[in-house]
């Protein structure tokens, strides 16, 4: 159902990659990306590792050469995923979801009131989105 809706709504063809895998590896990663400016083009290079290519974003071989891709620096990758600096950001970020009552992704917030969980139809955004300018 899933693929057929990303395809048919969204023009996108998933070819998803495992599941149950531990993504806190590509989000510790992020953090570095972010630091050094480059975190936009390694979370698309990570989603479509994942969603498109069927990757698994939890293998440091992989979430290094997706940081080389984007222009990352690499020479000491593995110390970049034990930073106890970059888990104290994702940890942050993980209890700040939790505070929003996030459970699930997608999650979107709108005007800091209107939580959305889940995929939701564009038709689903746009009332959100009409409802705050009606206010």
């Amino acid at each position: 159902m899933l693929l057929k809706k990303a395809r048919e709504q969204y023009g996108l063809d998933l070819n998803v990659g495992p599941s149950g895998i531990n993504s806190r590896p590509a989000l510790i990663a992020e953090k570095y990306a972010e630091a050094q400016g480059k975190g936009a083009a390694f979370e698309k290079a990570v989603m479509q590792a994942y969603w498109q290519q069927a990757r698994s974003i939890d293998n440091p071989d992989v979430l290094k050469e997706i940081a080389e891709q984007v222009g990352l620096a690499t020479e000491n990758f593995t110390d970049v995923l034990a930073d106890p600096t970059f888990d104290t950001q994702v940890s942050a970020d993980v209890e700040l979801a939790h505070e929003y009552g996030l459970s699930g992704v997608p999650a979107l917030i709108f005007a800091e009131r209107y939580l959305v969980v889940g995929a939701q139809p564009y038709d689903m955004l746009k009332q959100v989105v009409e409802k705050i300018l009606a206010e």
